[in-house]
């Protein structure tokens, strides 16, 4: 049998035991080491709502980030750095503000930053821990990781990658400049979306 689903229903025995723990044996192809980010095939974007009715999407283009899978999954650890200033929502006006001091505030605060603190399965999900820095404000995060996935690389050695969301409060982070809506309401929404989808390449793998 294949290993048990990320998302059961609350009745499946399965749950029980992904809640627990989670072995490599159940992730196909699981390989132990240290991987670095192929940021030429990975996705480091956000949403947040504008003016009430509808969403606003963008991504950073510059950024490092490095993982390393132990022989445990669930003691894996991933950390990443941003630049800020990298920012690109597809209007270069905008994306000069969002560099400014009304929200990133990049010349002083030149890099966003990620660290994990820990992988835990629940409700037969998995859950990435850590501690996200933005404008020098640093928060707990819990990030919905989707289960990796490995396998050869096109012109060799090996590939992994997964997907990871999570929603935070920009005013947590200080990033609370906002504008009114002629009516009421406000330009932006304070709830913004982090989507990641990440391509990384094995650079160190561990023999047993």
């Amino acid at each position: 049998m294949g290993p048990p689903a990320l998302r059961t229903t609350p009745s499946s025995p399965a749950i029980e035991e992904f809640r627990m723990t989670l072995t490599a044996a159940e992730i196909p192809g699981y390989l132990a080491g240290t991987w670095t980010v192929d940021t030429i095939h990975s996705h480091v974007g956000f949403t947040i709502r504008h003016m009430m009715v509808s969403k606003v999407r963008g991504r950073f283009t510059a950024y490092t980030a490095e993982f390393t899978t132990a022989e445990d999954p669930l003691a894996s650890h991933v950390s990443a750095v941003i630049d800020a200033s990298s920012i690109d929502t597809g209007n270069s006006m905008r994306d000069d503000h969002i560099r400014s001091a009304d929200f990133f505030d990049a010349a002083n605060h030149p890099s966003i930053t990620f660290a994990s603190t820990g992988i835990r399965a629940e409700d037969g999900e998995l859950i990435l821990d850590g501690e996200l820095t933005i404008r020098g404000v640093t928060k707990p995060v819990a990030l919905a990781l989707e289960s990796p996935a490995f396998g050869p690389g096109p012109q060799g050695g090996t590939k992994s990658g997964f997907s990871a969301t999570v929603e935070i409060d920009r005013t947590d982070f200080g990033v609370s400049y906002n504008g009114p809506v002629p009516g009421g309401g406000a330009v932006l929404g304070n709830k913004v979306q982090i989507i990641l989808d990440i391509e990384a390449s094995l650079q160190d793998p561990k023999e047993d």
